[in-house]
């Protein structure tokens, strides 16, 4: 494959894959943690520091775009990776439930810098059309292998050895990804179409806002986060508590949500070749609206079992895929080239922007009202998500190129379409 030949894109990849890991096991880790310290709460705790999270994503990630061309781009990555191997290394000191609120915010603020200057690497390095898509494909395939794998190797994992020593491995990854980024060439960025610093950080959602398929995209996001929000932090109490599970038991419960995201992630490339964005990802959102729906039925009936659990959960992992995957493709095909790290930035905090409203719904009133209660909010977001989208997305701009991506004949200003060489 001509991508593979490219040995930087190859290193970075590489990064990528290993850092993602290392994220994986965190996030089973972090769980453990949670319910070790917190017992039956442990869902508010976990809800509460994936809020945190969300907090430093939705803030952070506008002002990293905003200066990252002041700043040379390998160095920071390498710091970055550096800065969460080592926050993460101190995750299984921790003795109080605060703790874990300190170190995870230490640890997402470099998630947030880090994740939109390397989405802004990619184009820079690969500068083929056809070639960069398939960068895109390969980055989904790598996040979704990620999500299937991950909690397949925490429960293996945890068969021999205590959750906590996860947390090394994960330090590790975050370590070697560092080096990797160390032995690339990574470009420095272009200058951006704004000069002041503000600009840059609101010019990405500006965008978004006069956007029609871009307005769309902000309603599925609130979708994803709605539905994704149960797997993530309702999942630790549902399999101990009400399924009687072991720790191993959440992680293949985890990895059955993986499953249904990597089935639906090795179909897609083929399908948008011949369906528009709009309809799959709209489609996606109509997956993850019954999934929800089918959560609040199964809890509220009282009818709680391990196959149940694991079919909706992976209708979940498909419905996730099938909204994100085209996602980048869509926001490349809507910006100038000199705007793609304000767009992916500005996704970046608008789609942790719904997590942030969905986690401590499914956390705090998970734990309080119980989970019908929860999940049945979960439900109705998510179908007001899916709503939004159809009535924010026209139709006839169904067809935005996730091959080839078009460029504006000028910053989007004035009207929407105006704004945009059509690409139907």
């Amino acid at each position: 494959m001509r991508l593979f030949a490219l040995r930087d894109y190859r290193r970075l990849f590489g990064a990528q894959v290993i850092a993602l890991f290392g994220t994986g096991l965190t996030t089973v880790a972090l769980g453990l943690l949670a319910y070790d310290l917190a017992g039956p709460d442990a869902g508010m705790v976990l809800g509460t520091a994936l809020t945190v999270k969300m907090v430093m994503y939705v803030v952070i990630a506008p002002l990293a775009a905003a200066y990252v061309d002041r700043l040379p781009r390998r160095t920071l990555l390498v710091l970055l990776d550096v800065v969460r191997g080592a926050v993460v290394l101190a995750l299984p000191l921790v003795t109080e439930v605060w703790h874990i609120y300190v170190l995870i915010g230490l640890l997402q603020a470099a998630s947030a810098a880090f994740t939109p200057t390397f989405q802004a690497v990619i184009p820079d390095i690969v500068t083929d059309e056809s070639a960069y898509t398939r960068a895109l494909s390969a980055s989904q395939v790598a996040s979704t292998m990620e999500s299937l794998l991950s909690p397949v190797l925490a429960a293996v994992a945890l068969a021999f050895m205590s959750f906590d020593r996860l947390f090394l491995g994960t330090s590790a990854g975050f370590l070697l990804s560092g080096l990797l980024v160390l032995s690339a060439r990574v470009p420095d960025a272009r200058p951006s179409a704004h000069t002041r610093a503000w600009d840059k950080a609101a010019a990405g959602i500006r965008t978004f806002l006069r956007t029609p398929r871009l307005r769309g995209v902000m309603a599925l996001n609130l979708v994803v986060a709605a539905a994704g929000s149960i797997v993530v932090v309702n999942t630790v109490n549902h399999v101990r508590d009400r399924l009687g599970g072991s720790q191993s038991d959440v992680a293949w419960m985890l990895a059955a949500s993986g499953t249904g995201t990597l089935l639906a992630a090795l179909v897609l490339p083929r399908v948008l070749d011949r369906v528009p964005a709009r309809t799959v990802m709209t489609t996606g959102a109509g997956v993850l609206v019954a999934g929800t729906t089918a959560a609040v039925a199964l809890t509220a009936a009282g009818a709680v079992t391990w196959t149940g659990t694991a079919v909706i959960w992976t209708g979940i992992g498909i419905g996730m895929a099938l909204v994100i995957t085209p996602t980048g493709a869509v926001l490349r095909a809507s910006v100038a080239r000199n705007a793609v790290p304000e767009a992916f930035a500005a996704q970046f905090s608008l789609s942790h922007l719904a997590w942030l409203i969905t986690y401590p719904v499914a956390g705090w009133l998970g734990t309080s009202a119980g989970f019908t209660v929860a999940w049945s909010v979960l439900a109705v977001l998510a179908g007001a998500g899916a709503a939004g989208a159809l009535l924010l997305w026209p139709r006839h701009e169904g067809r935005a190129a996730v091959t080839s991506p078009v460029t504006p004949a000028r910053h989007p200003s004035g009207n929407d379409r105006s704004a945009l060489v059509e690409a139907a």
